[in-house]
């Protein structure tokens, strides 16, 4: 169920392509790491990304999953780099920028006074023009509707919290003045 709901999300953004590595839900912490390290190192070659987004250390609010998932992608998009691991799942990339969700939440409460001057907020998207899609993607989650209702679509300040997106840098170049409203600012693309 939990699939199908990701992939009409993901189709309701416009993503052509996901990847299910067909791990239990709540159970991806007990993943063989050497495993899911393969999984996603050919993931990241064969995609070849300037940046990924994953969640920080830990795991944005403490979920036992993305505290795991985080380390899994820290881990492959390292190994990804580097020629000798899994010689067999194609030519080494490295992924320029990694981001992470940042200390500091949109819907926290109490909201941040401004957002902007927030430590750990390196970057500050405004995704107004994408909001419906936004709101479309996370209603698509049906088994996770307590959860977005409670956190975002019952607040007072909804339309703020779906207006915009924050990350956190993890690694990549240097940032001047943060935040910056461009993921990929400083990136070279080609």
């Amino acid at each position: 169920m939990r699939e199908a709901e990701l992939r009409d999300a993901a189709a309701l953004l416009g993503i052509c392509e996901v990847n299910v590595l067909g791990y239990r839900d709540q159970h991806l912490a007990d993943a063989p790491p050497r495993e899911i390290r393969a999984e996603l190192v050919a993931i990241v070659r064969r995609h070849r990304p300037h940046l990924v987004v994953t969640y920080d250390p830990h795991g944005g609010h403490g979920h036992r999953d993305h505290i795991a998932i985080s380390r899994f992608t820290t881990d492959a998009v390292s190994a990804a780099a580097d020629a000798r691991w899994h010689r067999t799942e194609g030519d080494p990339h490295r992924v320029q920028r990694v981001l992470w969700t940042p200390p500091v939440l949109a819907w926290d409460d109490p909201p941040p006074a401004r957002m902007d001057q927030e430590p750990g907020v390196d970057f500050l998207l405004d995704i107004s023009a994408q909001k419906a899609a936004k709101i479309a993607a996370l209603r698509a989650h049906r088994t996770q509707r307590p959860s977005t209702d409670r956190w975002i679509f019952q607040k007072p300040r909804a339309d703020q919290i779906l207006s915009i997106e924050t990350f956190r840098q993890a690694w990549g170049p240097p940032i001047a003045r943060p935040p910056l409203d461009d993921v990929l600012a400083g990136l070279t693309i080609d």
